[in-house]
């Protein structure tokens, strides 16, 4: 990927130096609860929000974060990378946005390393990288590539890409009032529904990252040969038919929230594919 042509955004915030400890009682617990968050660990997308309802662990609310940001190193690549690539999809939901008469509001990218305390409570790295719609902030262990790459084996730097966008994709969600829409239709069925939706949700935030791809590839020439190979890997890598495999043996469909390997290649193809928003309506369209 030619990110090094791109702009740099200036809504990270590394949290890093001093940021891997966090007061209060955390995620990860004995016994189920570990089992439960070993098993969600592996997914990426996930707001903590839903981990502490699994787990009985901290309920979300307005938090506040006691470790002051700095700016990002000239000298961090990985760092400057996430910059770079978090700039590029401000350009194009800038873009998409303004073409539809409306103002696109920048989400924040917090690195952090350890553990984090976010608006939707408190968060462990194990959970690799997560949205919090509660302050419109992605999060990011730069660690999760390095899992992304060897444990997941999806290498590249646009499979890293990739995992930057489908969180932004949640924040447009969220501008969208689609995030609070499907909470709200959560509320009210069973387990097994409310699951579904997830995995619509996810789809969807899957088909806008690849919108972003198809704008990155046609109006600003940065992905090489090979680059949408390593999104679609990195895409299948973390299917939650293929995760259940991994970790259990066996395959229960019914608990899936974030969608089959294919179905997450299938809908990131097809934003890529048609650079529309429109067609990422995963809602009715499965």
């Amino acid at each position: 990927m030619r990110w090094q042509r791109t702009r740099r955004s200036s809504n990270v915030e590394d949290r890093r130096r001093g940021g891997g400890k966090v007061g209060g009682k955390g995620l990860l617990g004995g016994g189920i609860g570990t089992i439960v968050i070993a098993l969600v660990a592996m997914y990426f997308g996930v707001d903590p929000q839903l981990i502490n309802s699994l787990v009985g662990g901290l309920e979300g609310g307005t938090a506040s974060q006691s470790t002051a940001s700095e700016p990002i190193p000239t000298n961090d690549p990985q760092a400057q990378f996430v910059a770079a690539v978090l700039g590029d999809t401000e350009t194009t939901w800038h873009e998409i946005f303004a073409a539809n008469n409306a103002r696109y509001q920048e989400p924040k990218l917090v690195l952090f390393s350890g553990a984090v305390r976010s608006a939707c409570g408190h968060a462990q790295a194990a959970m690799g990288p997560f949205y919090c719609p509660g302050d419109k902030k992605v999060y990011i262990d730069l660690s999760f590539f390095r899992d992304l790459a060897n444990k997941y084996q999806a290498p590249g730097d646009f499979a890293q890409a990739y995992v930057i966008a489908h969180e932004v994709g949640h924040h447009i969600q969220t501008l969208l009032g689609i995030s609070s829409r499907v909470h709200m239709q959560k509320q009210q069925v069973s387990k097994t529904q409310a699951n579904a939706l997830s995995v619509k949700q996810e789809l969807q935030a899957d088909c806008f990252a690849g919108v972003w791809a198809h704008y990155a590839k046609n109006k600003r020439d940065l992905l090489e040969p090979g680059d949408l190979e390593e999104g679609l890997k990195a895409a299948s890598a973390v299917g939650d038919d293929r995760l259940q495999k991994q970790a259990q043996g066996y395959v229960v469909p019914e608990s899936f929230t974030h969608g089959s390997s294919e179905q997450r290649m299938q809908w990131f193809q097809v934003g890529f594919k048609a650079g529309d928003l429109n067609r990422c309506d995963t809602f009715t369209k499965m």
